[in-house]
Formats: structure tokens, C-alpha cells, sequence
């Protein structure tokens, strides 16, 4: 059966312009990714002012405020002490927020790649940041 076919049985085309929305949605998301690793990426959501990180098919959304925090809880891991805990337990870690956006049991791979997932987000709304005192000093 042909695409029209399908398209005239269900109706599909008054949803075009809906479909063509959702498409640009879509490209104006990855204009505004922050930084991307192997594992994930974040972009800034400027409809709700938020960053959204998508690492390991766990999409969850964050003020600035909050991502802060939960980059900075990432990052207060012991990675060491966990590799040379030999004990079954220290083979993961359970990372959470405060607003349970996100709760995993992540391995230590895996807390090395969300460390650089946030860490060059971070970076990246810094570098940001600072272009733009800059560009304001000089227009000043």
C-alpha cells in the first residue's frame, strides 16, 4: 500500500502543519545543544529557561541553580575510595537530585561520563557568560 493511501485512511495530512512544528522544534533543539559527549548531551531549553540533560536514555530537566547543584553532587563522588573498594557495593552508586529528576544506579564508567557530560555543560554556560560581560564592557 502506498504513503498516500496510509495518509488519506487516517487523515494525516491536516497534521501536516503539525508535523512541520514538531520538525522545527526539533531543529532548534540542536541549535542550542550546550555540549555532547559519546553518552549524552545537553541542551538549553529556552521555553522553560531549564537545561535539559539526556545521558543514557534518562532525559531530566534543571534550572541553572539545580543543575549547579546536581553537577557539583556528581562530581563530590569518591571515585578512587570506589575502585579500591573491592566489596560488591562499591561497584555502583545511586545518584539522585533533590527534585528526582534523576535517580540511577550508576558504575563508576558511567559517573566518569556524567562528570564529563556536566563539567563541559558547565563550562560551556561559563565560556557563555563571560562572552557576553565582554561584549557588554565593550559596547558600554
Amino acid at each position: 500500500m502506498s504513503l498516500n493511501y496510509w495518509c488519506n485512511s487516517f487523515n494525516l495530512y491536516k497534521f501536516a502543519p503539525l508535523l512541520l512544528i514538531t520538525m522545527k522544534q526539533i531543529s532548534d533543539l540542536t541549535s542550542n545543544v550546550l555540549f555532547e559527549t559519546e553518552k549524552g548531551y545537553t541542551y538549553q531549553c529556552d521555553t522553560t529557561d531549564s537545561i535539559v540533560v539526556n545521558f543514557v536514555d534518562t532525559v531530566s530537566s534543571y534550572k541553572v541553580q539545580d543543575f549547579l547543584i546536581f553537577q557539583r553532587k556528581v562530581n563530590s563522588v569518591d571515585i578512587m575510595n570506589m575502585l579500591y573498594d573491592l566489596s560488591d557495593q562499591s561497584d555502583a552508586q545511586l545518584i539522585e537530585t533533590t527534585k528526582k529528576n534523576f535517580s540511577r544506579n550508576l558504575t563508576i564508567c558511567e559517573i566518569v561520563q556524567l562528570r564529563e557530560l556536566l563539567n563541559g555543560t558547565k563550562f560551556t554556560l561559563s565560556l557563555n557568560s563571560m562572552l557576553c560581560d565582554v561584549l557588554i564592557a565593550n559596547l558600554a
